[in-house]
């Protein structure tokens, strides 16, 4: 997924100050339409937020997979994000996820119910939704 791909355009881009950095890449953001916000010299606690996705995303998902090209990572990280924003229980959100999809309606059944499960990434992840 590209930038112009995405349903929602990006807003920030966070990032240090390392020399990897180069103004062209920040241009390729603003030209999105992002703003572009470095974090502060020798503040380490300020790269928090994302050094915390980086090690989520490495231990749910891509320490468990063998990666054999770009194709194959992007299509890794995509299904990844997915599950992420629109199944994965967060605790910070009261185990909702950011962009669920709607919102889950009380049954006025009482009895058992029939609950299905969805293998993504060849059976890393398990996504769980309500029989119809």
């Amino acid at each position: 997924m590209t930038l112009a791909e995405r349903p929602r355009p990006a807003r920030f881009l966070i990032h240090d100050r390392d020399a990897k950095f180069s103004a062209a890449f920040d241009e390729v953001f603003r030209s999105e339409g992002a703003r572009v916000i470095r974090t502060p010299i020798q503040a380490p606690n300020a790269n928090a937020q994302a050094e915390r996705w980086v090690r989520t995303v490495r231990s749910e998902c891509l320490d468990w997979l063998l990666i054999f090209g770009r194709r194959q990572l992007e299509r890794v990280l995509c299904t990844y994000l997915e599950h992420y924003n629109r199944q994965r229980p967060h605790r910070a959100l009261d185990l909702n996820a950011p962009d669920s999809i709607g919102e889950p309606v009380p049954s006025l059944r009482t009895g058992p119910r029939t609950v299905q499960r969805r293998d993504r990434l060849g059976g890393l992840l398990h996504e769980y939704e309500l029989a119809a």
